[in-house]
């Protein structure tokens, strides 16, 4: 047991200091100043059967106070719950910017759903406006009367082709509150932020909520045709942005947060499972890797700590403890960043053991043939 006390220590003062500082939640849009000239930008929302959290979040996309022209074009991807209809009746009673609502039929073979949407609405938006940027968003993201005008502000001045921010999670219920900040924080640790925003950096992904795009780079790029199967489409849409030699930043946001409510452990874990072995590539060597490196990084600090103390094994206790320390550490920045108490931070082994089940039963799925299941549509591997 002590080997294995050591081997989580080391990990932890090397995930503490090598990963590129991931705990660390100062990654905000870089600074910003006014363009001589505001560009046309062209907001795209697939939406598919949304009509419980449209109220909350298309309001402040129409309500965007953008000194250029903005026009937001939702598209219903066969939603059976109304959806473009309380889209239309939201834009005539609230007014603001231009809405278009339509309907892109069932995506062709190859595409993911959201994809198809996403690719019927850009098409759309060059057809009718020729916009100079892009601001891919979800159905349940509500923004800040000043995103729009800040994202492109941040394009603009830092010369980015690609500003992604992560929207702020909602964290009510007790569930939300153990798992959310969690499914940030290990977002983190596999994508630095600080590694993404470097000049010339090979690591890239993006937050799907919240993507501006500048449209000549998505064309050289070709997007959304290139990603047109990808299950994780931010993170494939960021490396096609990157492989076309683009510039990417993801950063946290302040100002832009999801409205989508996850209640029950269910919703979670249909959330993280959809997609948790197509992250891993639906190679089984790669679930056993991850499987245990969870364990080892994650389950092994707490595990040492009381078998040392049931033991009478101070070493093993003091490695597993000082662990576990490290753990809780680099956990308080992304609690305060969620507004959770601290006394949170030593449950994130025991979030971690929900996140490894996760992953396991998404591998399950998948070779069960459901794949990533979403909203009545079952997408296997590309």
């Amino acid at each position: 047991m002590e080997w294995i006390g050591a081997g989580s220590l080391l990990a932890w003062l090397w995930l503490l200091l090598g990963q590129g500082f991931f705990w660390r939640t100062d990654v905000r849009l870089p600074d910003r100043r006014d363009p001589d000239r505001w560009p046309s930008v062209a907001v795209v929302v697939p939406a598919r059967d949304e009509a419980a959290v449209l109220p909350a979040s298309l309001p402040t996309l129409l309500a965007q106070k953008y000194p250029g022209r903005a026009e937001v074009f939702l598209i219903d991807d066969g939603s059976t719950d109304g959806t473009g209809a309380l889209a239309r009746e939201l834009a005539a009673a609230g007014g603001g910017l231009p809405l278009t609502v339509a309907s892109p039929g069932e995506p062709e073979p190859g595409w993911t759903g959201k994809l198809w949407a996403v690719r019927h609405g850009i098409a759309l938006a060059r057809e009718r406006t020729a916009p100079e940027y892009l601001l891919l968003t979800d159905a349940d993201i509500a923004h800040a009367p000043d995103s729009l005008r800040e994202l492109v502000a941040a394009a603009r001045s830092a010369g980015l082709d690609l500003v992604s921010q992560m929207a702020r999670l909602r964290v009510a219920t007790f569930w939300e509150r153990l798992v959310v900040p969690a499914f940030v924080y290990f977002f983190g640790q596999l994508y630095p932020f600080r590694w993404i925003n470097r000049p010339g950096a090979r690591t890239a992904a993006a937050a799907g909520g919240c993507v501006l795009l500048r449209n000549q780079t998505a064309e050289r790029a070709g997007v959304p045709e290139a990603i047109r199967h990808a299950v994780i489409d931010d993170v494939s849409l960021a490396r096609a942005v990157r492989r076309a030699g683009g510039t990417v930043w993801l950063g946290l946001a302040d100002r832009v947060t999801s409205v989508r409510p996850y209640p029950r452990l269910a919703e979670l874990w249909r959330m993280v499972s959809r997609s948790a072995y197509a992250q891993l590539r639906h190679h089984p060597l790669l679930l056993l890797g991850t499987v245990l490196g969870l364990a080892l990084v994650y389950l092994a600090p707490p595990a040492a700590l009381l078998a040392g103390l049931a033991t009478g094994t101070p070493v093993v206790a003091a490695l597993g403890g000082a662990a576990w320390a490290v753990m809780c550490g680099t956990y308080l920045p992304m609690l305060r960043y969620y507004r959770q108490p601290p006394w949170a931070a030593p449950l994130l082994p025991f979030t971690a053991l929900l996140y490894l089940l996760m992953t396991v039963d998404s591998a399950v799925q998948h070779y069960r043939g459901r794949g990533a299941a979403w909203k009545g549509r079952t997408y296997g591997a590309p």
